[in-house]
């Protein structure tokens, strides 16, 4: 028994140091944990606030100035900004600056003192519809709460249902709010994002476990053409899968195509080079292949998490959104849904496809510094 307690011990003492040499393997089982409860416990918010709000007024008096102070003071509306051009709310709702456009139009003070019952106007971009939902829902109490303070003595009347006023939500781009209108096209992000940087990635790796790097060094290629070499299948690859992506979502999920086609697949091209980029540099710092699926894990996890896939990007606090800024998967989403429901432009989406840019450029000088590194 004894002997038999000495052999097992002798393995778990391999083991032990086989895992602190793996350093990458070691960090991996400690930070995950980590990262998972910092995520779920702070990132995640399923009911955003302080949601960006666009005001279109058209009279100035105590009772329209009463409306906008209370959504000012709400937990769910921030105004940042008011418009006089109906084409510019139109462009605001499309590039995503802002989630609400509140229209008060020309004598909704008199209307409402006379008992009509004007229209007050709250267009949401419905593209996510868990985003908006909660923000739309508490409109009515809250413009009904701030007009108590106005509609006394006489006007009192005013404040007994069904209210002084009608408010009117148009759900904008996804009005009868279909969670696959939002789910589907960011799927296209997800699936691009988790089999490109993991097959890039171990690409290289094989090479090494195959014992076939060297001939791959020893060739007079230069690192960014072997770089290119090593990608341009996996382009391929990525436009089957978008191509996929596409037609199921048309043909199966009746999804709608209200955008420009090129704008779509240049945002495709993009995204797609900056995750093969970052699958290329990945395989310079893994020493195998499990390694490689380590470390797309690890950056697969948070871009799920906090690019506005599976929870409101705007629910999320400051630090949280910043991470997202960073990673192309945000970008991604916001074209592609851009591009889908709501026909936005290039011009719309100039700053996600700069974004994107600028990611696939970082990630292919890293990947080129690594890349020397190994050949010297």
């Amino acid at each position: 028994m004894s002997e038999r307690f000495r052999r097992v011990g002798a393995i778990f003492s391999k083991e032990l140091v086989q895992m602190r040499r793996d350093h990458l393997t070691f960090g991996m089982m400690l930070l995950l944990p980590v990262i998972q409860l910092i995520l779920f416990g702070f990132a995640i918010n399923m009911d955003p606030k302080r949601l960006p709000t666009a005001v279109h007024v058209e009279e100035q008096t105590p009772i329209v100035r009463t409306i906008l102070t209370a959504l000012e003071t709400s937990e769910y509306y921030d105004l940042v900004l008011q418009t006089d051009d109906p084409r510019e709310s139109e462009r605001l709702l499309a590039s995503g600056k802002v989630a609400f456009v509140v229209s008060i139009p020309a004598g909704f003070s008199e209307r409402l003192i006379r008992g009509d019952r004007p229209q007050l106007l709250i267009e949401a971009d419905a593209s996510d519809p868990a985003a908006s939902s909660n923000a739309v829902a508490q409109a009515q109490t809250i413009f009904e709460r701030a007009l108590r303070h106005d509609l006394k003595g006489p006007l009192q009347p005013l404040a007994a249902q069904p209210g002084p006023f009608e408010l009117v939500v148009h759900r904008r781009y996804n009005p009868e709010g279909l969670t696959q209108y939002n789910i589907v096209p960011g799927l296209l992000g997800v699936i691009l994002t988790m089999t490109l940087v993991m097959i890039t990635s171990m690409a290289m790796t094989r090479e090494a476990e195959r014992g076939t790097m060297e001939n791959l060094l020893a060739m007079p290629a230069k690192p960014i053409e072997v770089m290119i070499g090593k990608i341009t299948p996996y382009v391929l690859v990525g436009a089957v899968q978008t191509g996929v992506v596409l037609l199921a979502a048309r043909f199966i999920f009746d999804v709608p195509f209200a955008g420009a086609l090129w704008i779509l697949l240049s945002g495709v091209l993009i995204f797609v080079l900056a995750n093969l980029a970052l699958g290329f540099t990945f395989s310079t710092i893994a020493q195998s292949q499990m390694q490689a699926m380590q470390l797309t894990f690890f950056f697969f996890l948070p871009s799920l998490l906090l690019s506005g896939f599976m929870f409101p990007f705007r629910g999320m606090p400051v630090w949280a959104q910043g991470i997202g800024e960073v990673l192309p998967l945000t970008h991604f989403l916001r074209v592609v849904r851009g591009v889908m429901l709501k026909d936005a432009g290039f011009a719309d989406l100039q700053f996600d496809f700069l974004a994107m840019t600028l990611f696939a450029a970082a990630a292919v000088a890293v990947a080129m510094l690594r890349y020397r590194s190994t050949l010297d």
